[in-house]
């Protein structure tokens, strides 16, 4: 069965002012209240457009109506909303994710009143033109307000996940069918997306056809990778090592477990971070200090994933639902060329690496005239040139953009509104660009898939510090694992026992520090 179909279901919003309903604190369902209309419009097409809106009361505090998909601090809706208000003044910040302006005000809402807060805005970059489509690859919302939600925020891949640990919402319902849903000609959402998350970690499942019997799994046992060598059965199964830093990840890469890895997790938040490495391998403080300090040490542990020759490309998930993000805010852009996204060449492409991952700035490059994800392949003995050219389009001022070598910053781009660089490789490696906005409270990046770059017959990095990093990681994980039962301990030992022998063998294969 094609597992792609139309959505058959429509939202439909009936709005009237002479219902009342509840909003939230700052909402009043009694006479004495402000009725306020609010219209956005896209600029170009001169009508309402989804969005959402962070709408805060007079008494500091977010502003969530019922009737409409809200979670923390913000609600969606399609872009033509009245809703009841309690007398007092009101801000409002309105986006429609990263590709779209910014609006924002303030307003006066008076007793027996009513309003209309008009907003347009703008597209600042149309990636899907260009054929870049993005996707947030951790969604805990609702099933039936992702349509709203995707179009809120010019999503197009939106996985949820419906099972996650001892919860599984088609315990005692029937699957779905088709398990993806195609909506809005190019938006598109998996049904019974899944997580694993225990002691070592996070790994997300897409693309199963059903849901693994993970619920009655114990803090370390079965092994995860127990799980992930289940879903691969199916030969469309999609592993995502949910954040670089959980304790499992040495162990997952040393089998070859891990299609993706969330390099823009949802300890970056859209209003600040989640400053700590939860059950994840803890960060030097003083190398990597608050608040960017949790998003650099994911990179750092990235790029020693890069220097071990393990080729792995970016992902990106929000958390929305769990953790304070709009749906979309940490986001994976993959280059198909399509016009009209298809859905199994969307997974394809972010296999092949080309793609860049976001929460804030939109970065596109081309090294040589080539996208991310490129193997640039030379004879022996001689260098490598590279002319790599950038595009970025923002809403928040750039502080830096670098290119990483190697897992070293090997330059700074001088002229960010007009950023072009030279590189060169005279032995095989392995680059990337990333842009860092100037956003205090927050890790607010882009950063690209890497380009790989292979010279001569030795056509791969291996470095000796960094097989080191893992090796010396996988003995600490070791001596984590404490399970009474011994049968149990040996069933979970033996992937880390294999981990580090395979890491073991890395290190002895090294041919650069």
């Amino acid at each position: 069965m094609n597992r792609i179909t139309f959505l058959n279901a429509v939202t439909v919003f009936v709005l009237s002012a002479s219902i009342s309903c509840a909003f939230g604190a700052a909402a009043d369902s009694q006479q004495n209240s402000a009725i306020v209309r609010f219209t956005v419009l896209d600029q170009v097409a001169a009508a309402p457009v989804h969005c959402r809106i962070h709408l805060t009361g007079p008494d500091s505090k977010p502003v969530l109506p019922e009737h409409l998909p809200s979670f923390h601090d913000h609600f969606c809706f399609d872009g033509d909303e009245q809703i009841s208000l309690t007398p007092g003044t009101y801000t409002y910040v309105i986006e429609r994710g990263p590709e779209y302006t910014r609006d924002s005000g303030t307003f006066q809402a008076q007793e027996g009143t009513r309003i209309d807060v008009n907003s347009t805005i703008r597209r600042i970059a149309d990636l899907a033109a260009d054929g870049w489509w993005s996707g947030d690859l951790h969604i805990h919302r609702p099933p039936k307000d992702i349509e709203l939600l995707v179009k809120a925020e010019d999503l197009h891949v939106a996985p949820i996940i419906t099972w996650w640990n001892a919860s599984n919402a088609w315990k005692d319902a029937q699957l779905p069918a088709p398990t993806v849903r195609k909506f809005d000609d190019s938006c598109f959402c998996d049904l019974i997306a899944g997580e694993d998350e225990r002691q070592g970690g996070a790994f997300m499942y897409f693309n199963v056809d059903s849901p693994l019997d993970i619920t009655s799994a114990q803090p370390e046992y079965p092994c995860p990778l127990q799980f992930i060598e289940e879903a691969l059965k199916q030969p469309s199964a999609w592993i995502d090592i949910e954040k670089p830093f959980w304790w499992d990840v040495p162990v997952a890469l040393a089998h070859g477990y891990g299609n993706s890895i969330g390099l823009a997790n949802n300890h970056c938040n859209h209003a600040g971070m989640l400053d700590s490495e939860a059950w994840g391998k803890p960060r030097d403080r003083q190398e990597f200090p608050s608040p960017h300090g949790n998003g650099l040490w994911t990179q750092q542990i990235y790029y020693h994933i890069l220097n071990t020759g393990i080729r792995i490309p970016p992902s990106a998930g929000s958390a929305s639902g769990v953790l304070p993000n709009p749906v979309g805010y940490n986001r994976v852009y993959v280059y198909t060329g399509e016009k009209r996204l298809n859905y199994e060449n969307w997974w394809q492409n972010l296999r092949a690496g080309r793609c860049f991952v976001t929460n804030g700035p939109l970065i596109r490059t081309q090294a040589n005239g080539q996208i991310p994800g490129h193997i640039f392949k030379q004879p022996g003995g001689q260098d490598l040139n590279l002319t790599i050219n950038l595009q970025i389009q923002t809403n928040d001022p750039i502080d830096r953009i670098e290119i990483i070598k190697n897992g070293i910053v090997e330059k700074t781009v001088a002229n960010v509104q007009d950023p072009v660089a030279t590189l060169t490789f005279n032995k095989s490696g392995w680059f990337l660009i990333r842009a860092i906005a100037d956003v205090p409270n927050t890790f607010r990046f882009a950063s690209t898939a890497p380009y790989y770059v292979e010279i001569g017959d030795n056509k791969q990095l291996i470095s000796r510090n960094s097989a080191q990093f893992f090796l010396d990681w996988t003995k600490e994980r070791i001596a984590r694992i404490k399970i009474e039962d011994k049968e149990k301990y040996r069933q979970v030992i033996k992937y880390h026992n294999r981990a580090q022998e395979f890491w073991q063998t890395k290190l002895a294969s090294a041919n650069a520090e």
